[in-house]
């Protein structure tokens, strides 16, 4: 893979990007110092990469009584179990930074079991994993665990949305081998 590619697949970014997408990629160097690597991947065809940041934006930014480390934290216990490099390192970083905890972004990405977390964030990361692992098996005991464990149907359906795109973007990010920006590997240590 060239230097410049974020994947291993030769489908180069748009030429010139559309303007709100210039701005979008502006707006991410200003804040994090750095276009995801991600983002630039989907850039080879705006309609697909406008999808995924909009769903992306919705799941870990949007609306939720789901925190956004929470969110950070099922996205990495289901990276785990994918292997997904990308995600790992990537939002393993951002459990780092939300955290301010170097040792719980390395317990998640190693085995979640390990890490210094509420009993109410291991059953969200029980039921991702689960949903990871075998989703076919999820049935009403699992969810009831979580709403013994203080969660609500809508937070269910915020942990079973998060584990399910993560799902999916592991997939897309194992499969055209996503490398992950240099920078994750410093952040927050």
């Amino acid at each position: 893979m060239a230097k410049d590619m974020p994947t291993a697949l030769d489908l180069p970014m748009v030429d010139p990007l559309p303007e709100a997408t210039q701005k979008y990629f502006d707006v991410c160097q200003e804040k994090l110092g750095m276009v995801p690597n991600v983002l630039r991947a989907y850039a080879f065809d705006i309609d697909k990469l406008n999808a995924f940041a909009a769903m992306y934006n919705d799941l870990m930014l949007g609306d939720s009584a789901l925190s956004k480390l929470e969110r950070e934290m099922i996205a990495v216990a289901v990276s785990s179990v994918n292997k997904c490099y990308y995600c790992l390192v990537a939002h393993g970083a951002a459990v780092r930074e939300l955290s301010g905890d170097p040792q719980l972004g390395e317990a998640l990405v190693m085995n979640y079991h390990v890490a210094k977390i509420t009993e109410k964030q291991r059953a969200m990361l029980d039921f991702a994993v689960k949903l990871t692992e075998a989703s076919a098996k999820v049935e009403e005991a699992d969810r009831q665990a979580l709403r013994d464990a203080g969660f609500t149907d809508r937070d269910i359906f915020d942990i079973a949305s998060v584990a399910g795109f993560f799902n999916m973007t592991n997939r897309v990010a194992s499969g055209t081998d996503m490398r992950p920006n240099d920078d994750y590997h410093a952040q927050a240590r």
